[in-house]
């Protein structure tokens, strides 16, 4: 699966008991260590909320577009943009409700 926002997702099997007996297509352990560049966790975030940041901007850019020049864009470009920008607030959204919860659920159960 390929998300042009986020790079490829890529599926490594850590655990020798997971392996079996069929490879993972398209997918090699030294593949994807360089294609994640030896990122971090907090890049990886980062680099997410710049993306959602971006496409938040974009939203407010055509937005303004449209009131100034409405000729000059589409409205389904509009909404389109919208959309987008909305579908990714909720997912970033959704990824630090569980990052929290989570981190609540380690602290709570030393």
């Amino acid at each position: 699966m390929k998300i042009e926002e986020f790079g490829t997702l890529q599926m490594v099997r850590t655990n020798e008991q997971h392996f079996g007996n069929s490879a993972i297509k398209g997918t090699n352990l030294n593949q994807t260590q360089k294609t994640t560049g030896n990122k971090s966790f907090q890049d990886f975030l980062l680099e997410a909320m710049n993306t959602v940041n971006t496409q938040q901007n974009d939203v407010t850019k055509i937005q303004e577009r449209i009131i100034t020049d409405p000729d000059s864009v589409d409205v389904h470009d509009v909404t389109v943009a919208m959309s987008k920008a909305r579908m990714s607030l909720n997912l970033a959204h959704s990824v630090i409700e569980r990052l929290v919860s989570s981190w609540n659920e380690i602290t709570t159960t030393r």
